[in-house]
């Protein structure tokens, strides 16, 4: 599997870099429970936005364009002052590590190296970066991985990705339930919608219509969409979900019964949300996490968002929340208010402007 770099001018790299990395502060401003004493990534404005995943696009078409990412490395080496980067990751032949070049801006070296490659999108991949031959993790970016070695590699994830990352399979069925009493998809007539979306396309058309989408489900998405907000963006949101996910199993089973509460009845969840808006849970374990109303906010901001976000960031899978928008909101000649394909490129969209 050869890696194939993309050029870019460094112009581009540093409108993408500099405005997080070249800060001179080394206050602790930006950990919210993430990092752990003393972590320098604490001092770093969205490190989560590194290595930089943008859209691709081949000079050809949005269409061959679309199935990848660019992903660019980037390492501040202003500090150091390292004669040589490279990065060495699985996008890429293990036994080929692939080098960084400095960055100047007006003719002057600012200390910054950088390189991007190409790689498809739904993937995860781990890595490290090579400084003068010493094999080293990305100080930058708070994703990280231990292989079945033990040992830590940096990690990132293309668009559209959905290995999960963040929770166990218990936890992604049990958010499933909860999310799915949050939506507007809950509903017989719009759940019937939203399978009709997908079931009523053969199996060509589906690929067409919904290039990267997996099988849709009552949540569009939304768990998944969930998963990598945990991982990226919002990984100091981590110990709210895995704490509070077990007390509600925990709740749950106590009240059915000790059985599964994937299948709990619709009413059991609704009264567990009357509780958690109130604060008072019968059962709730307040030494453990002490406010089920914050979480409850905190669960329907992010459902709500990954039913409806563009579907590169794992959630509204197929575009699925947007067409459910686009059949109800309709004028008086039932023509739709929300017509999205206009702003999107191909192949989601037919605006030939936009390239994702």
């Amino acid at each position: 599997m050869k890696t194939e770099v993309i050029e870019k001018d460094d112009q581009y790299v540093l409108n993408h870099c500099t405005k997080y990395l070249a800060r001179e502060s080394r206050d602790a401003r930006h950990d919210f429970g993430q990092y752990p004493p003393g972590d320098d990534r604490a001092a770093i404005c969205e490190a989560w936005r590194f290595p930089v995943v943008d859209a691709h696009w081949d000079g050809v078409s949005a269409a061959s364009s679309y199935p990848y990412n660019d992903v660019t490395f980037v390492h501040d080496g202003r500090r150091t002052t390292p004669s040589s980067v490279a990065v060495l990751g699985t996008f890429g032949p293990l036994h080929s590590p692939v080098p960084l070049r400095p960055l100047a801006f007006a003719g002057e070296p600012t200390g910054f190296w950088a390189v991007t490659v190409r790689v498809p999108k739904g993937q995860v991949h781990t890595y490290k970066f090579a400084v003068d031959g010493a094999y080293v993790l990305d100080p930058v970016n708070p994703q990280r991985a231990v292989l079945d070695n033990g040992e830590p590699w940096s990690r990132f994830f293309t668009d559209a990705c959905t290995v999960p990352l963040s929770f166990s399979r218990a936890e992604r069925d049990l958010l499933g339930r909860l999310v799915r009493h949050l939506l507007p998809f809950r509903l017989d007539e719009n759940r019937r919608f939203i399978r009709g979306v997908y079931e009523s396309l053969d199996r060509a058309g589906r690929d067409e219509e919904f290039p990267l989408a997996y099988q849709l489900d009552d949540e569009v998405g939304t768990v998944n969409y969930i998963d990598k907000l945990i991982a990226r963006q919002e990984q100091h949101n981590a110990d709210d979900y895995h704490t509070c996910l077990k007390i509600i199993g925990e709740i749950l089973r106590s009240r059915f019964g000790g059985l599964d509460p994937e299948t709990a009845p619709p009413e059991m969840f609704a009264d567990l949300y009357r509780q958690m808006e109130t604060e008072k849970v019968d059962g709730w374990d307040y030494s453990r996490y002490g406010s089920p109303r914050y979480f409850l906010l905190l669960l329907r901001r992010h459902a709500m968002t990954g039913a409806f976000v563009h579907p590169k960031h794992g959630g509204n899978s197929g575009a699925a929340g947007w067409m459910y928008l686009e059949s109800r909101f309709r004028d008086a000649r039932d023509a739709t208010l929300f017509d999205w394909r206009r702003a999107l490129e191909s192949p989601l969209g037919h605006n030939t402007d936009y390239r994702g």
